[in-house]
């Protein structure tokens, strides 16, 4: 896998996103997607995409406790480029299980009931959207968090069993930040509030000065800043969460 990889690499280096991109959907025709959580990175690709009428699935995943101000950016965004995005729910069943038996925030109570509620609403819902795919865009960079830093910009998801593309993982927030100005890219106006990394609204907080870029997200966790959707253990159903929602 690493030699095929490393061939598609080679096909794409020194290439500009967007040519990047088309040369990846020319190899994998229909199998190439790109999952927005309409944060400003992904608001960067979309834009890529959908000016250059690229080949690409845009899709994102609506866990059901999302801010107002990314179903207002997700609005736009469709205003603005006149393209689909694929909505993909949590399993009906599972939430309804999950709240009945354990109530609205459990989360808060334990890092498992937590890493349950988002294999629940994030992880169970991404693995039906990469049914057939082959190679994922995802909008991660490696300054998000320490975790990201060791990512690449092509690499194997063990857990998917595909191909991811990071097409900004060096990029600084800066870099990014003046593309969104640059083009007139909707953006989450979260971002104007100290928000720098934005999931779930009851999971996520504003930052201060100095604080990590991620320090917003599960605040009340000492460490482990990740939902588990860009780890190799996404795969990886937690204690207390049926293996039947699995599909």
């Amino acid at each position: 896998m690493q030699q095929e990889i490393d061939n598609i690499a080679v096909q794409i280096q020194e290439k500009p996103i967007a040519e990047a991109i088309r040369q990846l959907t020319e190899l994998f025709p229909g199998q190439v997607a790109f999952s927005t959580s309409f944060g400003h990175e992904d608001q960067v690709i979309s834009d890529i995409i959908f000016k250059n009428r690229l080949p690409v699935r845009v899709f994102t995943l609506d866990t059901g406790r999302m801010f107002e101000e990314t179903y207002q950016t997700f609005y736009e965004t469709q205003g603005k480029y006149k393209q689909n995005i694929e909505v993909y729910f949590p399993d009906k069943a599972s939430v309804e299980k999950l709240v009945t038996e354990k109530g609205p925030y459990s989360f808060y109570e334990s890092v498992e009931n937590r890493k349950q509620c988002c294999f629940i609403r994030k992880i169970e819902p991404l693995k039906r959207a990469l049914q057939g795919v082959k190679i994922w865009i995802t909008g991660l960079r490696g300054g998000q968090s320490e975790n990201r830093q060791h990512m690449h910009n092509l690499e194997w998801d063990e857990g998917n069993q595909l191909i991811k593309y990071n097409p900004l993982i060096t990029w600084t927030l800066e870099e990014v930040e003046q593309y969104i100005d640059k083009n007139r890219v909707p953006y989450n106006k979260l971002y104007n509030k100290g928000f720098k990394s934005i999931g779930c609204a009851p999971c996520t907080r504003a930052i201060e000065p100095g604080e990590d870029l991620r320090a917003g997200r599960w605040w009340w966790e000492v460490s482990h800043k990740e939902c588990g959707l860009h780890e190799p253990s996404s795969s990886e159903i937690p204690t207390g969460a049926s293996s039947s929602i699995v599909k």
